[in-house]
């Protein structure tokens, strides 16, 4: 019996807690039912079933059978015809006689859940639902111990008999890289403490050092999961992996142990010795490597600048001219308040006194000592308690091969068998219907009495023969039933072959008569040559066709089908590169070039020819008609007054 609580969320799976009873199980009852009935019938038949090996194993498939009734029904009888001694036993038992035997095995049921309950951390009303997998959980008394326990009736919205299964194969197709499942995190823990224990180094062994051990994956803890442990030894010494709590396993706590050395001549005064432990998915521990670290002290080269110091320049006189550059400036670098100074002065015209020089200090190496970590790799050997030595290890692996292949072997030995089986009832079904016009009357008698001898050799001799008698057979039989089925098969393409080539011929032929100008190009003795190669492609065709037509089915047919590709192919490949011949490109036609003016000539003034300008339709003198508009001056609509010269007239 196993109790697993795990918590939910979406895409998400987290183990909180294990729990189980490795002797509680459906095979339980099973036995008590067994030595109740074993004890009935010593007591009214007078025989002793437990006596019987034969009778022992027939009375557990029943009592088996048994239980599975008493589920679904209040009682059930049992009946076993010559059990023992040809003496035939009937029993009969009601489930409320059933429960009371089994109350022993029923008590233990609430202890796992209890301890799933108390490593989880939980209430039992923390426990949202109940899920209940297995055969044996459909035990009516478990049930209601489990909605007793609860305060909830157990759920089976799975298939009791299948889930684990099928949840198996599910987390393996997760695992695969072969197969694409939908995104499922199982975030595992294990179930077991695992602890490592050793006594130190060789020397300190043998003066009876106690026994030291550290817990390293307690229990709960998530797998995968790899913990590194620091060691300080300076010799060889062992390390035991084992169980921290081995009450409920039945089994010996030690599960391996590793040999850690030897060391490398040490220059540390102080070495450390990481060993990294761990825990993979499937639960398994192992030391997986040990790494020596020593530090070493190493003179490394720094190089160490100082600051600049600032220099403060100092004048006899303050420039006048404020506004020259760096008049302004106190501290500043050596370089540049002295490229200040110098064009300070020679625009105020006082020189500069009093400078002082400031002592430059180059860069110095100062070497300080630094300290540096070395690895090294220290040999593990490993040991594991009820493994096969790798000598045996290799032996299995040898065996598993070899019965691998015998298998393979023998699997195909069988196909052949097979192959050959097949071939003489199709053959033999073919020779009667669709093979009968391609074959002579005594060519087909004698296959089909060969025929008929392979298939009595087959269920007789032949039963149990090697792979190559099998091959050999079925050479054997296609070397008079392969050029039946040539025949046909030439018969059933042939035309449809033909009429590929026909149409070739006439494609090519229509081509280099037609009259089209995109073959204007292509010359006439090409296009000869075009004609002559369809003439003699059809004449051959015709000449086999004739010969063909005039031969039986039976025959061995003159004009092949493999025969008229290669000449429609030969046709094309000489066709082709003539007949798709690209046009040959138009010469490009030089531009005329612009003939410039005579020299004689002048160039006619702009409005030379356009009329006079002409006072426009409102009288303005100033705007002028377009030379070519066509249009005339508009009349006056009053007479223009012109000036007249004054007149006295004689008193």
């Amino acid at each position: 019996m196993q109790v697993c609580i795990a918590g939910f969320k979406k895409g998400q799976l987290k183990i909180l807690a294990h729990s189980f009873d490795r002797s509680l199980g459906g095979r339980d009852f099973d036995e008590v039912l067994f030595h109740h009935f074993s004890a009935k019938f010593k007591e009214e038949y007078k025989i002793d079933v437990s006596q019987n090996a034969r009778a022992c194993l027939r009375l557990r498939a029943a009592c088996e059978k048994l239980k599975k009734v008493l589920s679904a029904n209040p009682e059930a009888p049992l009946n076993i015809e010559c059990l023992m001694d040809e003496k035939d036993v009937r029993g009969f038992i009601k489930r409320e006689e059933f429960e009371q035997i089994s109350a022993p095995i029923l008590q233990r049921v609430k202890a796992p859940l209890e301890k799933a309950l108390a490593d989880a951390g939980l209430a039992v009303g923390d426990v949202h639902m109940v899920e209940v997998v297995g055969s044996a959980s459909r035990i009516p008394s478990i049930l209601k111990i489990l909605t007793e326990f609860f305060g909830k009736e157990p759920r089976r919205t799975m298939n009791a008999s299948e889930c684990v299964g099928r949840g198996c194969a599910l987390q393996c197709a997760i695992l695969s890289p072969t197969f694409k499942v939908r995104e499922f995190q199982v975030n595992e823990s294990f179930p077991f403490p695992i602890s490592l224990s050793w006594k130190g180094s060789v020397p300190d062994a043998q003066n009876g050092e106690a026994e030291q051990e550290q817990l390293v994956f307690p229990k709960g803890n998530p797998i995968p999961s790899v913990k590194a442990v620091t060691f300080h030894k300076t010799s060889t010494f062992s390390v035991d992996v084992q169980y921290s709590d081995v009450s409920d396993l039945q089994a010996p706590a030690k599960i391996s142990t590793y040999m850690i050395g030897p060391f490398p001549t040490l220059r540390s005064e102080k070495p450390k010795l990481k060993v990294k432990v761990r825990l993979n998915l499937h639960g398994i521990v192992s030391v997986e490597s040990a790494t020596l670290l020593e530090e070493e002290e190493v003179e490394v080269p720094v190089s160490k600048e100082p600051a600049k110091e600032d220099a403060k320049m100092e004048t006899d006189e303050k420039p006048n001219d404020t506004s020259a550059p760096g008049a302004n400036e106190t501290d500043v670098n050596m370089q540049d308040a002295k490229g200040t100074a110098e064009a300070a002065g020679v625009e105020n015209g006082v020189p500069q006194s009093g400078d002082k020089p400031v002592q430059m200090e180059t860069d110095t190496k100062v070497e300080a000592p630094k300290k540096k970590v070395k690895k090294t790799n220290v040999p593990v050997a490993e040991l594991v308690y009820g493994a096969m030595v790798s000598g045996d290890l290799q032996k299995a692996v040898e065996k598993e091969f070899e019965m691998a292949l015998q298998d393979r072997v023998m699997e195909e030995t069988k196909d052949k068998k097979n192959a050959v089986e097949a071939y003489v009832y199709d053959m033999r079904n073919k020779l009667c219907d669709k093979y009968h016009d391609f074959v002579t009357a005594s060519d087909k008698e004698e296959l089909m009495a060969k025929l008929q001898e392979t298939e009595d050799w087959l269920y007789e001799d032949g039963e149990d023969e090697t792979k190559g008698v099998y091959i050999a057979k079925l050479e054997e039989l296609k070397k008079q039933g392969d050029p039946i089925e040539e025949r046909y098969k030439e018969y059933s393409e042939r035309g449809t072959i033909i009429d590929q080539l026909a149409y070739c011929i006439n494609s090519y032929r229509e081509a280099a008569m037609s009259n089209d100008t995109k073959f204007d190009h292509i010359e006439l003795a090409e296009k000869q040559k075009v004609l002559n190669e369809c003439v003699e492609a059809e004449a051959w065709l015709r000449e086999k066709k004739q010969q063909q037509d005039q031969l039986p089915k039976y025959a061995t047919p003159v004009l092949l089908s493999a025969d008229v590709r290669k000449k429609a192919e030969a046709l094309d490949r000489f066709c082709r590169p003539i007949m798709m011949k690209p046009k040959p490109a138009k010469p490009a036609t030089p531009e005329a070039p612009e003939t410039p003016p005579h020299p004689g000539s002048e160039a006619q003034p702009q409005g030379a020819n356009s009329p006079k300008a002409s006072p426009n339709r409102n009288g303005d003198p100033s705007e002028k008609v377009p030379a070519g508009s066509g249009e005339a001056p508009p009349a006056s609509a009053e007479p223009m007054e012109t000036d007249k010269p004054e007149t006295t007239s004689a008193a």
